[in-house]
C-alpha cells in the first residue's frame, strides 16, 4: 500500500515552502495585544490589527503553523456547515442570513489578502461539489438549494445525475450541488505567506511558548508562559481552535479537537488524474464520513480526507481505512500505492458553526468545524478588530450559539469514542443499505 519513502504522520504538504524564519525566542515585555495561536486566526488578527496601528506579539504552543493551517486540505470556502433552516431556528432568520451573506465577504476578504500579500499557494477559483450519496441526499439537496436561493445571494447549482460525469468518473453519487465561487490552496504555502507578511510587519511571532495563564490587573492583562516569563497586554485574542491549551476551560469546553485524517497518492499519470476528476473541483460528500478529496495543486496525486475514526488512531490504520474508503469511489485506485497519510485537529463547536466574542475581557475565534482555511483568516481579522474597539470588527458570526455540552468539561473529548462506535456500526451501515437502493 505505501511507497518505500513513506512516512507516517508527515503531510504531503511539508515537502513544499521555504525554511522557517528566524522567529522571536523571547517575550516583549508588553504589547497592545497578544495573540495566541499562530496559525490562519493568529497571523490575518495580527496583521490587521499592526496595520490598525497596533503592537503585536504573537506566541503559538508549537510551531507556528504546524496544527490544522497546514494539514487541512486545502479547501477554500465558507458556506455553513447547517441548514439555513436549522440555523434560523438557532439564532433567527436575520442573522442566518447575515451569515450567509458573509460567506462571500469571507471569501473576498482572504482572497484578497492572498493578492494584497503576494502568497503563491497555488489559489485558484476551481468551484466545489458536494456529491449526494443516496437519492435522500439529493432530495434535501434539492430543497436546500431552492431554500438558500430564496433568501439569500449565495451563488450554487444543481447537478442531476446525468451531469455529474464532467466532475467525477463514478457512479456512486446521485447528484450534486456546485458551488462555482470556492476555491483550491496550497495550505502550507498560503501559511508561509501569512507569517511572512506578519514578520514584514515587525510582528513578534514566538514559538514553543505556551501560555498558562492570564489574569486580568487593573486595565491590562499579566500573561504567563509554562516558563513563567510574563507579557503585559492590553488585549488578548485566543486562535488556538482545535488547540487549545493551558488553564483555558472555557474555550476547551466548547470547541473540541476532531481529528481528520488525509492520504497523498504516488504521482498519477495525466490519463488517469483527468479520467478521475475531469471536472478538478474540490469535493465533498454528504454521507457521515465527511469525505472531501482533491487533485493536489500540481495535478499529480489525489489527496484524500474524512472519517477514519473520531479519536487518535495509528497513521498505518487510518491509511487502510482511508484507501478502502477512496477505493469505494475510485476502484481504479485499488493497486495505487500511498505515499503520505497524516492528520490534524479540527476545533469543531457544539453547533458546526465558529463564534467570534470575548469571555471575561479576552477575545476570541474559533470553533470553524472543518471550514477555517477561508473562514479563520477573515474571522481573525474581525476578532482583532473587536479587540481594538474597531467597528469594522461587527460580524454575524458573534450572534452563533457558543455554549457547552454538560457533559463535556473539557479537555479530552471522551464521548468520541461512544459516537465513533455509533457512526461505524449504526449510521455508516443505513447510508450505505440507502446508497444501494
Amino acid at each position: 500500500m505505501f511507497s518505500q519513502n513513506y512516512i507516517a504522520g508527515v503531510p504531503y504538504w511539508w515537502e513544499h515552502g521555504d525554511a522557517a524564519p528566524p522567529l522571536s525566542s523571547s517575550l516583549p515585555a508588553n504589547a497592545d495585544l497578544l495573540i495566541v495561536g499562530a496559525g490562519y486566526t493568529g497571523l490575518s488578527a495580527a496583521i490587521a490589527a499592526a496595520d490598525a496601528g497596533a503592537k503585536v506579539v504573537v506566541v503559538d504552543a508549537g510551531v507556528p503553523g504546524q496544527g490544522a493551517s497546514s494539514r487541512n486540505g486545502g479547501m477554500f470556502g465558507a458556506h455553513p456547515r447547517v441548514s439555513y433552516q436549522q440555523l434560523s431556528k438557532n439564532i433567527g432568520e436575520q442573522a442566518a442570513a447575515g451569515i450567509f451573506e458573509e460567506a462571500q465577504s469571507a471569501y473576498d476578504f482572504t482572497s484578497a489578502l492572498i493578492k494584497q500579500e503576494n502568497i503563491d499557494c497555488y489559489f485558484e477559483q476551481v468551484g466545489r461539489i458536494q456529491l449526494a450519496w443516496t437519492a435522500d441526499d439529493f432530495d434535501q439537496q434539492k430543497k436546500q438549494v431552492a431554500w438558500i436561493k430564496q433568501n439569500t445571494g449565495m451563488a450554487m447549482e444543481l447537478l442531476e445525475r446525468d451531469a455529474l460525469a464532467n466532475e467525477i468518473s463514478t457512479n456512486r453519487y446521485y447528484g450534486a450541488i456546485r458551488f462555482p465561487t470556492h476555491a483550491s490552496l496550497h495550505p502550507k504555502l498560503f501559511h508561509d505567506g501569512l507569517l511572512r507578511a506578519a514578520l514584514e510587519r515587525n510582528i513578534d511571532v514566538i514559538p514553543h511558548c505556551e501560555i498558562n495563564s492570564v489574569t486580568q490587573q487593573g486595565s491590562d492583562f499579566e500573561c504567563i508562559n509554562a516558563a513563567g516569563k510574563k507579557i503585559s497586554a492590553k488585549k488578548v485574542l485566543m486562535a488556538s481552535n482545535g488547540y487549545t491549551r493551558g488553564k483555558f476551560n472555557w474555550f476547551q469546553r466548547r470547541v473540541f479537537p476532531l481529528p481528520s485524517f488525509l492520504i497523498a497518492t504516488e504521482p498519477l499519470s495525466n490519463n488517469l488524474i483527468q479520467q478521475l476528476a475531469p471536472g478538478r473541483r474540490m469535493m465533498v460528500e454528504t454521507r457521515s464520513r465527511h469525505s472531501y478529496f482533491r487533485v493536489s495543486p500540481d495535478g499529480s496525486r489525489i489527496i484524500y480526507g474524512g472519517r477514519a475514526a473520531m479519536r487518535p488512531i495509528t497513521a498505518e490504520r487510518a491509511a487502510a481505512i482511508l484507501k478502502t474508503t477512496m477505493c469505494e469511489v475510485w476502484p481504479e485506485l485499488n493497486d495505487v500505492q500511498l505515499s503520505h497519510c497524516w492528520s490534524g485537529n479540527t476545533g469543531y463547536s457544539f453547533t458546526h458553526m465558529p463564534n467570534v466574542g470575548v469571555h471575561n475581557g479576552i477575545h476570541y475565534s474559533m470553533g470553524y468545524s472543518g471550514s477555517g482555511t477561508a473562514l479563520a483568516p477573515y474571522l481573525g481579522m474581525k476578532a482583532a478588530y473587536q479587540a481594538l474597539g474597531d467597528k469594522r470588527g461587527e460580524t454575524a458570526y458573534s450572534k452563533t450559539v457558543f455554549k457547552p455540552q454538560w457533559h463535556y468539561v473539557g479537555g479530552k473529548p471522551y464521548f468520541l469514542s461512544i459516537a465513533e462506535l455509533w457512526y461505524n456500526n449504526v449510521v455508516d451501515r443505513i447510508e450505505s443499505a440507502k446508497a444501494r437502493k
